[in-house]
């Protein structure tokens, strides 16, 4: 029925600022940048190594995110990554600081997690 995850849709408290994190730090690319006139609204097409994954968008004044305790709905955006040492190292010169790196107790994996703009949780997997 499903054949896989065609975007993530997420909503940015300040445009420029989430467009900046979202391209310029974490590296998507930018597909389509919209301007909707009449919902004074940005679309943003985001991709990640050619494939559409997010699409950011801003709107008038919208209500902040809930977050600890966290609320019902999206939980986390999750990147894998080859590398998380290498990765925390390159964000951190950015400005951008991971929590403690932590393993999944189920794959044995290593996952950490920041924060983009709004305080949405981002995850990094290790391959």
């Amino acid at each position: 029925m499903l054949n896989r995850i065609h975007h993530i849709a997420i909503i940015c408290a300040d445009y420029k600022r989430s467009k900046d994190f979202y391209v310029n730090i974490l590296g998507l690319e930018i597909i389509k940048e919209t301007f909707r006139q009449e919902r004074q609204s940005y679309k943003l097409d985001l991709s990640l190594n050619g494939e559409y994954v997010v699409e950011l968008f801003s709107f008038p004044d919208p209500p902040q995110r809930l977050s600890k305790p966290e609320a019902t709905g999206l939980r986390h955006l999750a990147f894998e990554v080859d590398n998380l040492k290498s990765v925390i190292e390159t964000l951190k010169e950015k400005n951008i600081i991971a929590e403690e790196i932590r393993t999944d107790e189920i794959t044995n994996k290593h996952f950490t997690f920041i924060f983009d703009p709004d305080n949405l949780p981002i995850e990094l997997y290790e391959k």
